[in-house]
């Protein structure tokens, strides 16, 4: 599940198969882009924003895409087969000499001015893995409202970039709170930023995502996607609000044991 995390992966990955190289080839699959053409312009570099992905071209234009649940880019050598789904899911192909980006299910894809990146990034909160990481900033954010509750203040992009659904479920347990937990009574807040940028940094080079010390398939996450299963610190089943893999994007799991509910 793409998260800032899967996101800063893949931005790495594009630009280093891409930077520095003149497009051979462009066709964006969107009825808003159908005539924009960025053949001959050279790639300059490949950034994430949170779990937003950043291609800039010379001459001031950016390539802005969101994965949301289930985008991908893919790269291709050039007479490799193409394996990222039917042809009907490709919204954008970039191309240059040595490799050719793919991009499958993109539900956002917008090219803009560089100098206009704001207007599709500035809403953000600090990024966890960018370099205007600022743990203060992070928690002022989060606390700004403190009768939220703690797992959506956590999802909310506005306050720290990066976390997604899988994050928001192992932050909480991790952090031994409820999801339901106003975040103005997490006792000692400062470390939810920190733990936070602890686990996006571990798993930004990993293709299989781990919060536990456990690499085995079924042991790699404490919480997420283990509805229930026995919690992996006290055994009790975990829980999930609304259940079934169709939706865990939207479902949160937790452990009733270790992470009881806020008191009245």
């Amino acid at each position: 599940m793409p998260e800032g995390d899967t996101v800063r992966r893949t931005a790495q990955r594009l630009h280093d198969a891409l930077a520095g190289q003149p497009l051979t080839r462009c066709d964006l699959r969107v009825p808003r882009l159908a005539t924009a053409d960025l053949t001959g312009r050279q790639v300059l570099e490949v950034r994430s924003r949170g779990k937003h992905l950043l291609i800039r071209f010379e001459g001031g234009l950016t390539l802005h895409s969101h994965l949301r649940m289930d985008g991908a880019w893919q790269l291709y050598a050039p007479a490799e087969r193409w394996r990222g789904g039917p042809a009907h899911q490709i919204r954008a192909v970039l191309g240059t000499a040595g490799r050719t980006a793919v991009g499958y299910r993109l539900p956002v894809l917008d090219l803009l001015r560089t100098a206009d990146e704001y207007r599709v990034v500035g809403h953000l909160g600090p990024d966890l893995l960018g370099p205007d990481w600022d743990p203060a900033e992070a928690l002022r954010r989060l606390l700004a409202a403190p009768a939220r509750p703690l797992g959506e203040a956590l999802l909310d992009q506005r306050n720290l970039a990066g976390i997604g659904n899988v994050y928001k479920s192992e932050l909480c347990f991790l952090l031994r709170a409820s999801p339901w937990l106003p975040v103005g009574r997490l006792p000692a807040p400062e470390r939810a930023p920190a733990l936070a940028r602890k686990l996006l940094e571990a798993n930004k080079r990993r293709p299989a995502r781990r919060t536990t010390h456990d690499p085995r398939p079924d042991r790699r996450l404490w919480v997420y996607g283990r509805a229930g299963r026995p919690c992996l610190r006290c055994g009790t089943p975990i829980r999930t609000t609304d259940g079934g893999p169709a939706t865990e994007a939207r479902t949160t799991f937790w452990c009733p044991a270790c992470q009881p509910a806020p008191p009245d």
